[in-house]
């Protein structure tokens, strides 16, 4: 409980310094009739929104929270700030004074970006059992055990300086959406079917992982062997339905900018895709490394798409995966 505790409150008090800087900024903002008569900090923060979110993410996150994982012996906190950075960031660009958007188009952007939040937080607290910090993400743990000695710094590289460049680029289309004010069109309601579709395939694929890790665990528990493959539910037709939920919600996000005129935010929903490919590997290689696993995922993987949901195929010996 003590650790939990000791945690939670370091959750809460890390990003402190920059929510802080950021409210004085918009303070003296507003306290200044023009800002363009002084040459000051708060004016180059209202000039330049873009460098000032890096600098902020990159002295608050990027280092801060870097330093507070090698105390700690974890990198646990970036896997959770990953649930509610981005929607730190739509408020960030919404309340920036040097912007301008439609007020609907920006409504309904932070509005499911605060349901894709609620929806990430949740999976991740209820697959922690609901601790703060209880592990920290097993690709980390085998990166440090690969790296040894040389981790504390290469952790730097790989688990926040890398994380931050996506953050980054992935949050570019919340910067377009308040960057022009163009009127809503036929495109915005495909961008906000596609989010929301991305939100409840995740959110589904989630819960049906969880409910079966959980059943898998029961029956450790009484000594009964366990169920090999999840092939029930979404996962019936998707091996990792859940990025493919994930990425609709970074797709649609990436359609709203596109259509008022900013397609080259779409390097942050490519850059994505391109690093969920990659985890998806790790993901695979890993439980084809689980000897009550292989065979029953080998077979799995013969017969079921990989991310988008799709019907059964036959394997090369015609006979339907017993799986399926």
């Amino acid at each position: 409980m003590g650790r939990n505790l000791k945690n939670a409150a370091i959750a809460f008090l890390v990003p402190l310094p920059s929510i802080l800087f950021y409210l004085s900024f918009l303070n003296h903002y507003y306290d200044s009739a023009i800002l363009d008569t002084d040459s000051n900090i708060w004016t180059w923060c209202y000039h330049h929104p873009l460098l000032l979110l890096n600098a902020l993410l990159f002295l608050n996150v990027t280092l801060l929270f870097w330093v507070v994982g090698l105390i700690q012996c974890s990198h646990w906190m970036i896997d959770l700030y990953w649930t509610v950075i981005p929607l730190m960031l739509v408020h960030y660009y919404a309340s920036h004074p040097w912007g301008e958007c439609n007020w609907w188009r920006s409504r309904v952007v932070i509005f499911l970006t605060w349901l894709w939040s609620v929806r990430l937080s949740h999976n991740y607290f209820r697959r922690e059992n609901w601790q703060w910090g209880a592990r920290q993400d097993w690709r980390f743990t085998n990166m440090s055990l690969s790296y040894g000695n040389h981790w504390w710094w290469i952790s730097f590289f790989t688990v926040y300086f890398s994380q931050q460049l996506l953050l980054i680029t992935l949050s570019l289309p919340f910067y377009a959406i308040h960057s022009v004010n163009k009127p809503l069109s036929m495109m915005d309601l495909v961008a906000t079917v596609l989010c929301s579709s991305g939100i409840l395939i995740a959110y589904f694929a989630d819960t049906q992982l969880h409910n079966f890790v959980t059943r898998n665990n029961n029956l450790k528990y009484v000594g009964k062997p366990i169920v090999p493959v999840l092939d029930k539910g979404l996962w019936y037709y998707s091996r990792h339905p859940n990025y493919f939920g994930e990425q609709l919600w970074w797709w649609g996000l990436a359609l709203y900018a596109w259509n008022i005129g900013y397609g080259w935010t779409l390097v942050g929903a490519i850059g994505n895709t391109l690093c969920l490919a990659y985890v998806t590997k790790l993901v695979e290689e890993r439980m084809l490394r689980q000897k009550n696993r292989t065979e029953a995922y080998t077979k799995y993987q013969k017969t079921t798409s990989i991310w988008v949901p799709w019907f059964k195929v036959f394997d090369p010996s015609g006979v339907r995966n017993k799986n399926a």
